[in-house]
């Protein structure tokens, strides 16, 4: 049998690094094979002895080896085989390995084999304070809502130790406060936070730092300890009302401004955050209902004043607010501390600004007659300045929306007249665009707008729907309809269209066709007899008179076109027309020689015709050629000075007699004529004086391209009247002789004879008696 001797130190609790372990050593007890025992960790220093074995067998001769085998057989524990002293080569931690199994044998030392059964022993190490607790989820981070009650659940902290809880004191933990006081506190055993003041608030401090202390061995003396901290957030609560900063405030805006604009931002200061910090604005008096409202920026919780009607400084100048914030989300556990809302008054004041005119309806609507005359007043639009200033103004029409210039405006009384006659079937509607202007500040403009409706009259005749194509069968019988004709006209009577149809009075008796009026805007048109024949006559024309019901009424002639058809049995037209004749004699393939010659000719006459355009000009010219022969001679000198008849020579000689700087060249003329004559009374141009003709044929050809639409625009239209100040040389022109201080002497005239009578009256008389006179 083989025995386990053990050696104990006898000092339970000396520190690991007491020699006197050593020294003291000494057999306490045997123990069979299959035994366990515990050896307190940290208690054996390296190459210390820790068991003996020994066997019956061993008489001391050394002839039996012991070995050792098992957990950490050779890098904890060491034996020697002589004697089976176990030896402990590492410091034991329980925390490591709590337990080691090994296995002991005696066996013969030459022969190697067992003397003994084979010995296992379990090695339990027994545990000592060695780890101080720590905490595993440390730092912490919590919150608590402010003016939270005495003794609030903050968090709980909780701390672990690596030490054996079964044995001893060494994992029991207790919890202290090192530093929060005295804010807050510790539940010595469970680790719960609570709060140690009641009424803390955010708005003064929203944050404490708090470390907590975990102490083994139940905070005794000597025991090990570890720390950690925990941040603890004041959450915010809603115990503040907002308030104003000041008790008014006073705002400036322009009256120009814009319908829901921002008028002024306010803001009542709250020390919450977040929800509790969210508050609404309303409008609670004010000395203008409507004018102003007032809405919450989500942003940054201010009030914003929004315009919701236009200001006008000529009505009124200033208004007065009175504007309450309130707390959206109250808390009823501090209703106590006072209300949560806050007034204050606004004070909006209005500047005055240049308006543009203001029409007095935006919307004029005028209704004209198609058939006014050029010059007919209309209607009238009114404007007036809204500024204190009232300043003239002058209206104009936008030609954007007139394009074709139908319609004119007197610049100083506004009235609306045609400027050319009107066509409702082209244009039943115009929408003009009227600017008023002021006379002082011409950038400012106001728009109105002016709906002409064009009045119908009946100015157009009925026409055929649509284009008819009749066919007529050869088999046709009497009385047979061959064809439903209806008519249309651009016109659009109150009652709606009423037509008459007829055969024109030259057909009217015709033999061949009747028609009938359905009394229902259509009419049939029908056969009188058989027989027809296509190669006999193959086309009919018959001429119909179609009426309307206007006053007066008008009527056209329209004719319908009817061919003569070789029909089938069921009236389907197979060929219509003049018979064809198909030529005879000529077979296909002589028809295909003649083509063929044809086009060959073709061919030819297209290649010499191409030839002679490529042949080159001679660079010398024929001797015959006459270079005089592309002179283009006028001998025709016209009426001379006694053709009077067309124009007046004082008018060319005074060309500024016409000439008006202030009128301007880009827009239609105002002016029409120099003489004034009634529309219906106007003389013909040779019934007026003779120095008015050829000035009223000028303004009638330039109000002609005025008002002509495909006349190029008036700013690429150049007028030169100022011809130069002249040259040295003077002007060689006789058509201002009298007007200068010449010295030449023209009484020789008057020799020449009768046919320079006119120039001896015109330059060789010197007092003044001439038709220049």
């Amino acid at each position: 049998m083989m025995y386990l001797l053990v050696f104990s130190s006898g000092l339970v609790g000396q520190k690991p690094s007491d020699h006197r372990l050593l020294k003291r050593t000494r057999p306490i007890k045997y123990l069979s094979s299959n035994s366990s025992f515990a050896l307190t960790d940290h208690r054996f220093m390296c190459a210390s002895l820790l068991l003996q074995l020994h066997s019956d067998v061993d008489k001391g001769d050394g002839k039996v080896k012991y070995v050792l085998s098992g957990e950490g057989a050779t890098s904890i524990f060491t034996i020697d085989e002589n004697t089976g002293d176990i030896h402990a080569t590492k410091r034991l931690d329980r925390e490591a390995q709590a337990y080691y199994t090994l296995q002991a044998q005696a066996v013969d030392r030459i022969t190697n084999l067992p003397v003994e059964p084979r010995s296992e022993f379990v090695v339990k190490v027994q545990d000592i304070n060695d780890n101080e607790p720590k905490f595993i989820d440390g730092p912490y981070l919590a919150g608590v809502p402010e003016m939270s009650p005495l003794g609030t659940m903050v968090v709980q902290v909780a701390a672990t130790d690596a030490d054996d809880p079964t044995y001893g004191n060494s994992a029991r933990v207790v919890y202290s406060i090192i530093h929060g006081q005295p804010y807050f506190s510790v539940e010595p055993k469970t680790g719960v936070i609570r709060t140690a003041l009641s009424n803390m608030d955010r708005e003064t401090r929203d944050q404490y730092v708090l470390v907590i202390q975990a102490k083994d061995m139940v905070g005794q003396m000597g025991g090990l300890s570890g720390t950690t901290s925990v941040t603890v957030t004041l959450t915010d609560v809603n115990d503040n009302p907002p308030r104003f900063t000041h008790k008014s405030y006073q705002y400036t805006v322009l009256e120009s401004l814009p319908v829901q604009s921002v008028v002024a931002r306010i803001k009542a200061a709250d020390a919450d955050i977040g929800s509790n910090a969210e508050m609404d604005y309303r409008i609670m008096d004010g000395d203008a209902p409507g004018q102003f409202n007032i809405t919450t920026d989500e942003n940054t919780q201010e009030g914003m004043i929004i315009l919701l009607k236009p200001l006008d400084f000529e009505t009124k100048s200033s208004f007065s607010l009175r504007i309450e914030a309130t707390n959206r989300n109250i808390d009823s556990n501090f209703l106590s501390l006072g209300s949560f809302s806050d007034t204050t008054s606004v004070k909006v004041t209005v500047e005055d600004v240049n308006e543009p005119p203001v029409f007095s309806k935006a919307l004029s609507e005028l209704v004209v007659s198609e058939d006014a005359k050029v010059g007919t007043s209309i209607g009238r639009v009114s404007a007036h300045d809204p500024d204190t200033s009232n300043n003239a103004i002058r209206f104009s029409i936008d030609r954007n929306t007139d394009l074709e210039r139908f319609f004119n405006v007197d610049a100083l009384s506004g009235v609306i007249s045609t400027a050319k006659p009107l066509d409702r079937e082209a244009n039943s509607v115009h929408n003009l665009t009227i600017f008023a202007i002021e006379s002082q500040d011409p950038t400012q403009i106001g728009r109105g707008v002016a709906l002409v409706t064009v009045q119908d009259i009946n100015d157009n005749a009925p026409v055929f729907a649509i284009d008819y194509e009749t066919l007529l069968c050869e088999n046709a019988m009497p009385g047979q309809v061959i064809q439903t004709i209806s008519a249309v006209d651009k016109d659009e009577p109150l009652r709606g269209h009423r037509f008459y149809f007829a055969l024109a009075a030259p057909v009217a008796g015709n033999p061949n066709f009747t028609l009938r009026d359905n009394k229902d805007n259509t009419a049939s048109i029908l056969t009188k007899r058989d027989g027809f024949r296509r190669r006999q006559q193959p086309v009919y024309r018959l001429p119909v008179l179609i009426v309307d019901s206007g006053s007066p009424a008008l009527s056209s002639t329209n004719t319908l076109l009817v061919r003569v058809c070789d029909c089938d049995s069921d009236g389907v037209a197979l060929s219509c027309g003049a018979v064809a004749y198909t030529a005879t004699g000529l077979s296909t393939g002589a028809l295909l020689a003649i083509l063929g010659c044809i086009i060959t000719l073709l061919v030819m006459v297209l290649l010499i015709v191409t030839m002679r355009r490529r042949r080159k000009e001679p660079l010398i010219l024929e001797e015959e050629r006459d270079i005089r022969e592309n002179i283009v001679r006028y001998d025709d000198e016209g009426g001379g000075e006694e053709d009077t008849e067309a124009f007046d020579m004082v008018t060319l000689r005074n060309l500024n007699v016409i000439r008006d700087p202030s009128v301007r060249r880009d827009v239609t003329p105002d002016t029409p004529t120099f003489f004034h004559y009634p529309s219906a009374s106007r003389p013909p141009y040779k019934s007026l004086p003779d120095n008015v003709v050829f000035r009223e044929f000028i303004w009638d050809r330039l109000k002609d391209a005025d008002v002509d639409p495909s006349a190029p625009p008036y700013d690429s239209l150049q007028t030169y009247a100022f011809e130069g100040s002249g040259s040295v040389a003077e002007s060689l022109s006789s058509l201002e002789s009298l007007s200068t201080d010449s010295d030449q002497n023209y009484d020789y005239l008057s020799n020449w004879g009768p046919r320079f009578k006119k120039l001896a009256d015109l330059y060789g008389n010197s007092d003044g008696t001439g038709v220049f006179s």
